[in-house]
């Protein structure tokens, strides 16, 4: 009877469909520059996550906007860092997903984003005399549960990623400041005493009186 059970979960769990289609890209976006992804969503009420974060880039933002198949704005934002947002596609057809870059004149923004379209499928098991279904249903709850706890784990990872090549980023843009800095310190001390030897060689050459005897 265990063996039983047991092959009739395994065959349960494998004929479920996979809970989400989802999209993980890294694209960098140009200065003035405008970047649309699309998503389908099949049928009304599937649930779509929207994840994205700068990783490097100016002042680390950016402009976003999401928009329904007949073209609405549903989500927006001017200059955000990052974001985690979960839709609800009540309209089926095409969603698309713009990044904006207008603020900057010259500097281009890394961004690493994540689209899921998720429709939670949660079969019923078949009805079957005896605990066969009550062995079914807890092993979908497990299932479920242990999805849910490696969709966080996922999200942070990606917090740490993010902070990890912000960090990096400023680091590197800290080493060349300073490498500036110490180039102009370096170039205003030799114009320094360049300009010392000129006035002193000036003021014994020319500033003295001559006598004719």
């Amino acid at each position: 009877m265990i063996l039983l059970v047991l092959l009739y979960s395994c065959l349960l769990f494998l004929s479920l469909p996979p809970p989400a289609r989802s999209s993980a890209l890294t694209t960098a976006i140009a200065a003035n520059e405008r970047l649309c992804f699309y998503v389908d969503a099949d049928k009304a009420g599937e649930k779509i996550g929207f994840y994205f974060a700068v990783q490097a880039g100016g002042s680390f933002d950016i402009d976003f906007d999401v928009k329904d198949p007949n073209e609405k704005v549903i989500l927006d934002g001017k200059r955000e860092r990052q974001g985690d947002y979960v839709l609800t596609a009540n309209t089926v057809g095409e969603y698309s997903f713009c990044f904006e870059n207008d603020m900057s004149t010259l500097t281009e923004k890394l961004v690493d984003f994540d689209i899921m379209v998720e429709s939670e499928p949660r079969r019923e098991a078949p009805a079957k005399p005896g605990q066969v279904a009550d062995h079914t249903s807890a092993l979908e709850e497990s299932t479920f549960r242990l999805n849910s706890l490696l969709m966080n784990i996922k999200r942070t990872q990606k917090y740490f990623h993010t902070r990890e090549n912000r960090g990096f980023s400023l680091v590197k843009s800290t080493q060349n400041r300073l490498f500036w800095y110490m180039v102009l310190e370096g170039l205003g001390i030799v114009g320094m005493a360049v300009l010392q030897v000129y006035i002193l060689q000036t003021f014994f050459t020319k500033t003295g009186r001559r006598y004719k005897v």
